[in-house]
């Protein structure tokens, strides 16, 4: 059962949320790789309101059902090009942040595919889906009810 339900989250913290969220629509980052950023990080946080979302919304966009199924193993599959593994080993890596540490190794692989507004603009995309996460777990949100645009 819900012990907040999104209606009653206070109003001016839903419009920060959602003011963020607006920001990152209006960045140059493709809406698949954003949801597959956001599907990993609700996986690792085991947030299964996000999680349903997020695999909504990328099926509803055209995600192939394999890639879907393996991102949580996305490193032993050859489904996904060099570009998004740079990006969910960042993603992961910041989302673990007390486990793993953001090496330059790692940091220079974004770089040879993302400028650096981009990179900012992809750490704020995984604190965010980070902070949604941390939100929708504490007040228990109930999975399945999504509806993709």
């Amino acid at each position: 059962m819900e012990r907040i339900t999104f209606e009653r989250i206070p109003k001016g913290m839903v419009e920060s949320l959602i003011k963020t969220e607006n920001y990152i629509k209006e960045t140059s980052l493709e809406f698949g790789l954003l949801e597959l950023i956001r599907l990993r990080v609700s996986q690792i946080n085991k947030c299964a309101y996000c999680i349903d979302m997020h695999y909504k919304e990328l099926k509803q966009s055209g995600e192939t059902e394999l890639r879907l199924s393996t991102l949580s193993v996305w490193q032993e599959t050859p489904f996904f090009t060099e570009k998004e593994k740079a990006i969910l080993l960042f993603a992961e890596s910041l989302t673990i942040i007390n486990q793993s540490e953001i090496t330059d190794v790692m940091y220079k692989s974004l770089t040879s595919f993302y400028d650096d507004e981009t990179i900012c603009n992809l750490i704020l995309v995984v604190a965010q889906i980070n902070s949604w996460n941390r939100i929708v777990r504490t007040l228990k949100f109930i999975p399945g009810n999504y509806i993709a645009k």
